[in-house]
């Protein structure tokens, strides 16, 4: 009688441990879960310059590896942004590696792409569009934000044109400083900045969320050629993705420099080493050349930055906004 008292008791036991492991799960996973779908997110779909590693007449050792193999993971710079309360999806730059991106992006959301912003009419932020064509993925009016230049041209030259003029595309003007509200939780605000304008002028944005800000500028000149004060944007936000093309003038070694102006990492480390730590670790280097040895965290130059509290960005990583 004893043994069979025992037997239950244990049995009692058992089963109220499992209820409450059952239960108490449930009532702890469920604010994560309501948070992640209420949640505005960055993710990094890229991080390299326009050409890409390995880079078409790069004979460095940087790029040999990738030739040998015939590939790389790696990916020029692009930006997925997601409301994923309101279910809506939109990408910062149309790379040439739109086709991988938009695949990794969008393969656990709602699979619709509500909307492309352009930062200008470089082949690294525009050329991957082509793809949304009738010989490709065919979409249907999927929106297109341009600033006013950068509207002309692609209305009217070809082969961006075919894609207005076969609703491809729906082009949407954007302006300088005016805020775009795409979701209720989520808006973006072009800013101007001094670059090669050839085509287009250049911007970068600034991308709101219901709790954070992130500041993304992949090219411009030099820091100092900009009316605006970059620390000062820097404070406003809580991730500041930067241009980070080259480290320093040594790593180009075939080109005119000047014929390619951008701010080297050691000068903005530089400009920034006086910037409190909590604004120092806001600061990612985005649009890596393929020469920038920043690229190997193996290197000097990487562990430099990260050693001076700065940050260099890394394809995959997702911010919540």
């Amino acid at each position: 009688m004893i043994n069979q008292i025992y037997v239950n008791r244990k049995i009692l036991f058992t089963f109220l441990c499992i209820t409450f492991l059952f239960f108490g799960c449930k009532q702890i996973e469920s604010p994560t879960v309501r948070f992640i779908k209420k949640s505005v997110e960055i993710n990094i779909l890229g991080t390299l310059q326009d050409g890409g590693m390995p880079h078409l007449g790069c004979t460095k050792s940087c790029c040999k590896g990738y030739f040998e193999k015939g590939f790389s993971k790696k990916r020029v710079v692009s930006l997925g942004i997601s409301d994923l309360k309101k279910n809506k999806n939109y990408l910062i730059e149309a790379s040439p590696d739109i086709s991988i991106q938009l695949n990794h992006f969008l393969k656990n959301k709602t699979k619709n792409l509500d909307g492309i912003f352009v930062t200008h009419a470089h082949i690294g932020h525009y050329s991957g569009l082509i793809n949304l064509g009738k010989e490709v993925s065919n979409n249907s009016k999927t929106p297109l934000y341009l600033m006013p230049k950068m509207m002309d041209f692609i209305s009217s030259n070809g082969p961006w044109s075919q894609l207005v003029k076969l609703q491809n595309i729906e082009l949407r003007s954007v302006y300088d400083e005016k805020e775009e509200i795409l979701t209720e939780n989520l808006k973006i605000i072009p800013l101007k900045v001094p670059h090669r304008d050839e085509y287009s002028e250049t911007v970068g944005y600034k991308i709101i969320g219901p709790k954070k800000k992130a500041l993304f500028i992949p090219d411009i000149d030099k820091w100092g050629k900009w009316e605006k004060s970059i620390t000062k944007l820097i404070s406003e936000v809580d991730y500041a993705f930067l241009d980070g093309t080259f480290y320093d003038a040594k790593e180009i070694n075939n080109r005119d420099i000047s014929q390619i102006p951008h701010p080297f990492i050691i000068e903005s480390l530089e400009l920034f080493k006086t910037l409190k730590e909590v604004n120092r670790n806001k600061i990612y280097f985005i649009h890596l050349n393929h020469t920038n040895p920043a690229n190997n965290n193996a290197s000097e130059e990487y562990k430099s930055i990260i050693s001076k509290g700065f940050n260099v960005a890394r394809q995959g990583t997702t911010f919540q906004l």
